[in-house]
């Protein structure tokens, strides 16, 4: 990303509105702040663009950035990928209920921070970067019960037995 900054002049601004517009044409615009200063007739518009570099010949291709799929099942737990099965398993049911792609619920990437924080509250899930109120509302409680349901059942599996204390001697 690159920040470029305008000063467009309130009085007579075609020519430098004509830059900015021919500079935003030739590049991918991230974003777009501008600013009134109020300085009497030498007033002006302070416009910051962010821009996303990319192929100067084709403007509107993305920048080539390799991205490297993740193995979850190297970089969880045993029992954090077990549970991250579940997850992917209820995210492709209700994908395929609605008849939209997975991705469309929640990314690999959101499902990995949901078992490592481990979330446990619609609250929780939505501190996951990415996930809005719509989603939480739709898809929360699902999600958030079967994490809860796993997360008690290795509570389960972890607790020692209980020892007998009334055994004969």
């Amino acid at each position: 990303m690159k920040l470029h900054f305008f000063t467009i002049p309130a009085q007579y601004p075609e020519a430098m509105q004509q830059v900015l517009n021919v500079f935003c044409a030739q590049h991918r615009v991230l974003s777009i702040e501008k600013h009134f200063v109020d300085l009497g007739e030498a007033s002006f518009w302070s416009i910051c663009v962010t821009i996303i570099e990319g192929d100067p010949q084709n403007p509107l291709k993305a920048p080539s950035a390799k991205r490297t799929a993740i193995d979850y099942r190297e970089v969880l737990s045993e029992q954090a990928f077990s549970i991250y099965i579940k997850l992917r398993e209820l995210r492709k049911n209700l994908a395929t209920q609605e008849g939209i792609p997975v991705y469309a619920l929640f990314s690999n990437e959101q499902l990995a921070e949901m078992v490592t924080r481990p979330v446990t509250t619609l609250t929780e899930l939505a501190e996951i970067a990415g996930i809005g109120k719509a989603r939480i509302e739709k898809y929360g409680h699902a999600f958030v019960d079967v994490l809860l349901a796993s997360l008690a059942e290795q509570q389960k599996v972890e607790e020692p037995p209980i020892k007998d204390e009334t055994s004969t001697r």
